[in-house]
């Protein structure tokens, strides 16, 4: 299997270039951050991803977990990348320092963390769980419970988990059956969860749950939902790990993919001894949940992004290496020399593909953690909102959106591959497999789009909505007049427009209570968003690309408008090569992928609802 390689490169241009992430050190929050330790950071983040969870990926794929006397253990390979990673610091690199973290910006972890996923997904899912959960105690937890808990689960020592599926409950979370009757200081715990991801494993020496349950006499449905802090083992009072605290494993899903990721089902008080500790109010638990589970959709995007981009340098490798059939222009010369399958004009579309909806998946969730970096860090507090704004509006995009999308390039990098792409000696299914499961969980991707069109647009008046307007309309009066990029700043101020238009067909919907028009239609419609995003950050980038590109043709005697000057200039010099390859990347996504907007704005305004009334065989109302 080919060696993990990822566009470090394109990272730190978003970050540093794109983002200007160093205008978030001149803040109180982050000041104790420089550039050269951002960098450094994201440097060392690459050498633990490429040689410690790499090399690992493949074997931990094909060993899987294993289940016995209702212990789970994972892979043994598992265990020494996990010792490097605590020990780095790498679990809580964004948290809060009184509890062992270092307070770095979300967008510097976010990128981190796109090293780590790309190079071993499985590996990295139980970490991105544990911070989520540790997070939520010292969000919502008392002050005992923040000492006992937090900093051993942002240090490693300890694991966390959600838990809130079960087998009446998927994304109808308000169905949720588990009980929690008060003991004292504590509540007893009974119920079933499945699905529940690294719910029991030997990396840690605890595990600890986060559970949705109802206390007796709570209201029906998601209003009469409590959140729980549930150990595996009960804390001693040293600190230390006590006795077991009736949380049983009863089985280990075999799946698709993530094969090193124990996806368990669990038995809380089987015993009736299951100690819980309550997070937050009775009653309150699924708005304390809600900040996990958003934490998470952001993750859970990236999982997308970072499996789509280590796909695609799979592939380009791939087709750099793999000799097959001449030249085109030769291909009537029997005696012509074979070529690299790059050379090939559908491959390099197919490459071209994946590297634009990669890097531009990248740029959203970039900059939907930075967005929320600047609501927590800036000074003005009008800032402050219309960050937290964008960020709101952008999450069910960024984990749907990403989700889908970074399935669809490990899809292209497979067919890149060809007959060798759909065999384990090559990374390309691997990725595809451990990729289908992110528009799955964490709320499915229809869930996400129902978010988006029934909650999000609305709030505050349209006030994020229109946030959003503005922010692409900036990426578009940016490059209006730029000599360069004119044309496709055109085609992304038609894409905004028929947007636009959209919103204002679901208003309209719902004033005259035809409510079922923007549910039908809520899929396509978080595509389109995606769509219009991606567009617009890709342009964003060439604008900064372009200005840094002219100089350096310049210097060289080069016209940075003859594009086959430029494209022999870049086989020179890897800075041109990288800031002349940005510039054609926003042109082939405005030219080739942007265009389908207009079609699903379209088809959501033709007002067809055949999917409502069509009627399948043994169908029940």
């Amino acid at each position: 299997m080919a060696d993990f390689v990822a566009d470090i490169r394109d990272i730190k241009f978003t970050l540093f270039e794109q983002l200007d992430i160093d205008k978030l050190t001149a803040t109180e929050r982050y000041g104790a951050f420089g550039r050269q330790d951002m960098e450094l950071i994201l440097d060392e983040a690459y050498k633990l991803a490429r040689e410690a969870m790499a090399p690992i990926s493949a074997a931990v794929d094909r060993e899987g977990c294993t289940i016995k006397d209702g212990k789970v253990t994972v892979p043994q390979v598992m265990h020494e990348p996990y010792r490097l990673f605590v020990e780095g610091g790498w679990q809580a690199l964004n948290h809060s320092p009184e509890f062992g973290g270092q307070g770095a910006p979300d967008c510097l972890m976010l990128a981190c963390c796109d090293l780590f996923i790309g190079a071993n997904l499985t590996f990295n899912l139980g970490a991105l769980l544990t911070t989520g959960a540790a997070h939520l105690v010292e969000a919502f937890g008392s002050e005992e419970l923040k000492r006992t808990f937090v900093e051993k689960m942002y240090t490693g020592k300890w694991a966390g988990t959600m838990c809130l599926t079960e087998a009446q409950a998927g994304s109808d979370v308000g169905a949720v059956k588990t009980k929690a009757v008060k003991e004292g200081d504590h509540y007893l715990i009974e119920g079933e969860k499945i699905f529940i991801t690294f719910g029991d494993h030997d990396l840690t020496e605890n595990v600890v749950h986060a559970v949705l349950a109802r206390v007796e006499g709570a209201p029906k449905g998601t209003a009469g939902i409590s959140l729980f802090v549930v150990p595996k083992y009960r804390v001693a009072p040293d600190g230390s790990v006590g006795e077991p605290n009736d949380v049983v494993c009863s089985g280990i899903e075999h799946k698709l993919g993530i094969h090193g990721s124990p996806t368990c089902t669990l038995v809380f008080g089987q015993d009736g001894k299951c100690h819980g500790y309550l997070l937050g109010e009775e009653n309150k638990g699924m708005r304390a949940m809600f900040q996990m589970m958003n934490e998470a959709r952001i993750s859970v995007g990236l999982q997308g992004a970072a499996l789509g981009n280590a796909a695609y340098q799979a592939a380009l490798a791939f087709a750099k290496e793999r000799v097959q059939g001449t030249d085109i222009r030769q291909f009537r010369d029997p005696n012509a020399p074979r070529v690299p399958i790059i050379r090939h004009p559908d491959v390099r579309m197919m490459l071209m593909r994946q590297k634009a909806y990669g890097e531009g998946m990248r740029a959203l969730l970039y900059f939907a953690a930075y967005c929320g970096d600047r609501a927590r860090a800036d000074a003005s507090q009008s800032a402050r909102e219309r960050y937290e704004g964008l960020l709101e509006i952008m999450t069910p995009v960024c984990k749907a959106y990403c989700s889908d999308m970074g399935f669809r390039v490990t899809e292209w990098a497979l067919q890149t591959f060809g007959g060798y792409g759909y065999c384990k000696e090559y990374p390309a299914e691997q990725y595809l497999r451990d990729c289908k499961i992110a528009s799955i969980y964490e709320g499915t991707n229809g869930i996400q789009a129902l978010d988006l069109v029934g909650r999000k647009m609305g709030m505050k008046n349209g006030a994020y909505v229109f946030a959003l307007i503005a922010q692409i309309g900036s990426w578009v009066e940016a490059t209006r007049s730029h000599a360069a990029l004119a044309p496709l700043s055109s085609a992304l101020g038609a894409a905004r427009d028929a947007w636009t238009k959209v919103n204002g067909y679901f208003m309209e919907a719902a004033m005259t209570k035809k409510l079922l028009v923007p549910l039908v239609n809520a899929s396509t419609y978080l595509s389109l968003t995606g769509d219009v995003l991606l567009a617009g950050l890709l342009l964003d980038q060439a604008r900064i690309a372009w200005d840094k590109l002219v100089p350096l043709c310049q210097k060289a005697g080069v016209d940075p408008a003859d594009g086959k000057a430029v494209s022999e200039l870049a086989k020179q010099d890897p800075e041109v090569r990288y800031l002349d390859a940005k510039v054609k990347t926003a042109r082939y996504f405005c030219l080739y992928e942007l265009p389908l907007v207009q079609a699903k704005a379209a088809a959501i305004q033709s007002g067809d609802m055949s999917a409502l009334y069509v009627r399948w065989e043994d169908e029940v109302d």
